[in-house]
């Protein structure tokens, strides 16, 4: 059983920055898919950017593209989300995802998630 554990997360004024953490901790695979997904009241959960501990690229949802960017700390099967320039509709819950597979991380049903982290960008 993998637990992922997160940091980050606050307010900030609109065009601010802030990072969030997700660290994979334990679990049977040397390896996972990882995800953000997040979710503003009254809204849907969407998905956000995906990577994998073992690539080197990360993909993004349009609506944070050039904004976010995801990396990896393959050593500690880790993932940062830096978020620039925020806006007031990037307010939500921010939670990480990972799971051993591409799939799940693709229709949104990872085996594992985050607590989540609340990302305030107030208008």
């Amino acid at each position: 059983q993998a637990h992922l554990v997160e940091s980050g997360g606050g307010s900030v004024q609109a065009g601010g920055s802030l990072t969030l953490s997700c660290e994979v901790s334990g679990g049977p695979s040397a390896v996972y898919f990882m995800a953000y997904f997040r979710q503003a009241p009254g809204k849907e959960r969407e998905w956000v950017a995906r990577t994998y501990t073992a690539g080197n690229g990360a993909y993004y949802a349009d609506s944070v593209k050039g904004r976010f960017t995801l990396s990896i700390d393959k050593a500690k099967k880790a993932v940062h989300l830096q978020m620039n320039n925020l806006k007031v509709e990037d307010t939500g819950t921010y939670t990480c995802a990972a799971d051993p597979a591409y799939e799940p991380i693709l229709t949104g049903t990872p085996m594992y998630w985050g607590q989540g982290t609340q990302v305030t960008v107030p208008s």
